[in-house]
């Protein structure tokens, strides 16, 4: 089971398939957050993923927003929690935007719980808390 990097139209059905039915399961049922999940940015997003056969693992979107680089819908399998796998995936993006994008800054919506875990990336809260969907955020930013 390797790290995989895909645009969406790179990707296979089932690992389109598998990668939508996950996002939904952590960020509208389990969070109980209803709102429009799959959306255009999906279009042109690279996606970075580890699955174990049919099995997402953990999974996070890359957007190119012209003069910054952002990245969401960051989430580790509620089975597979608790091994590491956060710490390997925002590395794997930071390395992506790092080659791909020339190290433009990065900014991200980050869950307000999560501030010191991207904090150990690089990234700076840079807003108060706001609410996204009913859920506490901050803005963070990464420059080179």
């Amino acid at each position: 089971m390797t790290w995989k990097i895909s645009a969406t139209n790179d990707l296979t059905t089932s690992e389109l398939h598998t990668i939508f039915r996950e996002r939904v399961k952590v960020f509208v049922v389990e969070q109980e957050c209803p709102y429009q999940e799959i959306d255009d940015h999906d279009l042109h997003a690279d996606h970075v993923f580890k699955m174990e056969g049919n099995e997402l693992l953990a999974y996070a979107r890359v957007l190119d927003k012209g003069d910054y680089v952002a990245f969401g819908r960051v989430l580790v399998n509620k089975n597979h929690r608790g091994k590491r796998l956060g710490e390997e995936l925002l590395q794997q993006v930071m390395d992506l935007i790092k080659t791909k994008f020339d190290q433009r800054v990065v900014k991200i919506e980050a869950q307000a719980h999560l501030e010191k875990f991207y904090g150990a990336f690089g990234f700076m809260k840079n807003s108060d808390v706001f609410l996204e969907d009913g859920i506490p955020h901050i803005e963070m930013i990464w420059k080179k």
